[in-house]
């Protein structure tokens, strides 16, 4: 082993973790199945490893970012004996079984396993204000933390690797959701005033400021959600109710169609309906839920 780090798979995302890592002062070792990308890399300090059976025995730990999980899986498992002993993190997005089923093979094969879901795209990689997830070995993430930083934030959400999985899912949820609600947004305030850039920016300020306020509602619900009780308190579900009903009006009066306020007043008129009435916004998760019986079934 000469390098700290191998990176295999460069690709738009791997090359971006090559480069990071090499910015970041780490020895580099690189390769990808396709010849030809390496060149701007090895420019920059990397290491060229001539097969993948090279480039894994040349670092302690071994990153692979590929475009599937059945790629990972054409490139590693014939690499099993060479790779045992060494600390593997998996980038490649896919989904929980797919990341416990590497899990699995990594532990069989002596392996200290770390999936993880890159909270951004290439050109974020770097940046310290980035999310990096990661679920499985803590040993792993512990060794190796000082160099995964030069990636973004590291995150260790605990020794599921499949928890990156399912963290990134739930979080694109919120991404959207929460792009979906301020273009919303920009779109009534555009239409009382003259429109274009400016007005968005004018408001995007406004709804920066604003999200602070919307983070404590969150984080005062989630207590609420863990103990599954719902006091309503000041703000109970009818009072969110008849606000939505001024939300859908004014949409209506400004011709702004997203469907998302009829959305909300809907979910919330059914927990209204089955006498949540006086609850708190949280309990709508109860409304998002399928029933366990349903799932069972």
């Amino acid at each position: 082993m000469n390098t700290q780090v191998t990176v295999l798979g460069l690709g738009p995302m791997g090359s971006a973790l090559a480069g990071a890592f090499l910015t970041a002062g780490h020895r580099t070792t690189v390769w990808n199945r396709t010849p030809g990308r390496a060149a701007t890399l090895v420019g920059q300090g990397a290491v060229e490893a001539e097969s993948a059976v090279e480039a894994v025995a040349a670092s302690p730990l071994v990153v692979v970012c590929l475009a599937t999980y059945e790629a990972v899986r054409e490139v590693l498992h014939p690499l099993a004996g060479t790779i045992a002993g060494h600390s593997l993190v998996n980038l490649t997005s896919g989904s929980p079984p797919h990341a416990r089923e590497t899990a699995c093979w990594a532990e069989r094969h002596g392996v200290a396993y770390l999936d993880g879901a890159v909270m951004t795209t290439p050109p974020g990689i770097g940046d310290p204000d980035v999310l990096v997830l990661y679920g499985g070995s803590r040993v792993a993430f512990d060794d190796h933390r000082t160099i995964l930083s030069a990636l973004a934030e590291p995150v260790h959400l605990g020794t599921d690797a499949a928890l990156a999985s399912v963290y990134d899912t739930a979080l694109l949820s919120l991404m959207w959701s929460t792009l979906a609600g301020w273009l919303h947004g920009t779109a009534l305030v555009g239409a009382d005033g003259p429109g274009g850039n400016e007005s968005a920016r004018a408001y995007t300020d406004v709804a920066g400021r604003w999200m602070k306020t919307v983070g404590r509602f969150m984080a005062a619900y989630a207590p609420q959600i863990d103990a599954g009780q719902y006091p309503g308190d000041d703000f109970p579900l009818r009072l969110h109710r008849s606000t939505m009903d001024l939300l859908v009006h004014a949409s209506e009066l400004r011709g702004v169609e997203s469907g998302l306020p009829e959305l909300l007043r809907d979910l919330t008129g059914r927990a209204i309906a089955a006498g949540h009435g006086e609850d708190s916004y949280a309990r709508l998760v109860e409304f998002m839920r399928k029933d366990t019986q349903e799932v069972r079934g």
